[in-house]
C-alpha cells in the first residue's frame, strides 16, 4: 500500500508540470489568436475615387473627398465622402470584417447617381491602410461609429455654408461586420429608415467564430468556444453580445432589404432568421436565394455585379429618393 501511494505521488510530481506547460501553451495560443482576429488582415484599397475615374472614365468619382471625424470614444474616423443634391438623405456604406471601403465604392457611386443622396464609406476601425484604430470591437463600438458617423453628416453644410446638407432621413448599407453595425446603429437612431442588410450574423459570437476559422484555416468548435472566452476577456464590458433579432425587435417600422447568397454559408441561414424579427414584416424585402452576397460581390463579373448592385439601388430609389 506504501509503495503505491509514494508511486501516486511521484506521478502526480509528474503530470502537474505537463499539465501547467499545456495549459501555459493555450493560454499564448488564445492570446495569439485574440490578438490576431482583433487586428484584421490589411491590404490595399482595391479601388480609390482616382483609379475610379479612370476606370469608368467619368470624372465624378473625383468628387469624392477623404474626411476624418471624431468617434464618441475620441479616436479618429476616417472615410470618403460624396456630396449629393442639398436636401437630399444620406447613405452609409459599411464593409465587412477583413474588407475596407473600396469594397463598397462602384455600389456607392451608382446610389449616388440614381438617388441624388450624400454617400460616406468610412473605414471601420482596425480596418483599411494605416487604421486609426488598431482594434476591431466586432460590432460593438462599430454601431457607436456609424452613429458618429451620422453626427458628422448632420454637420456638413450646404452651399450656402448655412442650411444643412442632408435631409433628416438616412439609408445604410451593411455586409457582415457593417451589417451588424448597422443594425446596432439603427436601435440607437430613429433617423436611419432604410436599411440594406447583407450577411447579418446572428451576434458577436458568430462573427469571433468566423475570424477564428479565418484566421487558423480551421473550424473547430471547442476552439471557437475558448476564442469567444477570451476575446469576452479581452474587450471586458466592451463586448456586448446582443443578438440580431434583438435588435431588429427594437427597431419599429423601417424599410429592410436583406441579402445573403449562396457563398454566405451560415450567414445565409442567420440572415433568413432575422426576416421574422421586424415588428413589421411587410415593411422587409427578402433576396437571401442569390448565388452572390456582398461578401464576394467585389470578385464578381460585370454581370454579376450589375445583378447584385439593381435591386439594392432600386430599394435605395424607392425609399429615400
Amino acid at each position: 500500500m506504501a509503495t503505491r501511494r509514494r508511486f501516486g505521488k511521484k506521478f502526480v510530481r509528474l503530470l502537474v508540470p505537463i499539465v501547467l506547460v499545456l495549459a501555459v501553451a493555450l493560454l499564448v495560443a488564445l492570446v495569439a489568436v485574440v490578438y490576431g482576429i482583433t487586428r484584421p488582415p490589411r491590404r490595399s484599397y482595391l479601388v480609390t475615387p482616382e483609379t475610379f475615374s479612370t476606370l469608368s472614365g467619368t470624372g465624378k468619382a473625383l468628387k469624392v473627398t477623404e474626411e476624418t471625424w471624431s468617434n464618441r470614444d475620441r479616436t479618429t474616423a476616417r472615410g470618403w465622402l460624396l456630396r449629393g443634391v442639398e436636401g437630399a438623405p444620406a447613405v452609409i456604406f459599411l464593409h465587412r470584417y477583413g474588407g475596407d471601403r473600396s469594397l463598397l465604392l462602384n455600389l456607392g457611386m451608382k446610389v449616388n447617381e440614381a438617388t441624388g443622396c450624400t454617400i460616406l464609406w468610412p473605414d471601420l476601425r482596425a480596418h483599411g491602410l494605416n487604421p486609426t484604430v488598431q482594434w476591431t470591437s466586432f460590432g460593438t463600438r462599430e454601431g457607436d461609429d456609424t452613429l458618429a458617423a451620422i453626427d458628422f453628416l448632420r454637420g456638413l453644410k450646404g452651399a450656402d455654408k448655412q442650411s444643412q446638407l442632408i435631409a433628416d432621413r438616412l439609408g445604410v448599407y451593411g455586409v457582415e461586420l457593417g451589417a451588424y453595425a448597422a443594425l446596432r446603429a439603427a436601435s440607437a437612431d430613429s433617423s436611419i429608415q432604410v436599411l440594406a442588410l447583407d450577411s447579418v450574423p446572428s451576434d458577436q459570437d458568430e462573427l469571433v467564430d468566423a475570424a477564428v476559422d479565418g484566421d487558423v484555416r480551421v473550424r473547430n468548435n471547442a476552439l471557437n468556444f475558448l476564442a469567444r472566452q477570451a476575446t469576452k476577456f479581452y474587450f471586458l464590458r466592451q463586448y456586448d453580445n446582443k443578438r440580431s433579432c434583438e435588435l431588429a425587435r427594437s427597431l419599429g417600422p423601417r424599410r429592410v432589404m436583406l441579402l445573403a447568397g449562396q457563398d454566405g454559408r451560415l450567414l445565409r441561414e442567420s440572415t433568413k432568421a432575422l426576416a421574422p424579427c421586424f415588428s413589421d414584416p411587410t415593411l422587409v424585402e427578402t433576396r437571401t436565394d442569390s448565388p452572390l452576397s456582398g461578401l464576394t460581390l467585389p470578385s464578381a463579373t460585370g454581370q454579376e455585379g450589375e445583378t447584385y448592385d439593381r435591386p439594392v439601388i432600386d430599394f435605395f430609389v424607392k425609399n429615400l429618393r
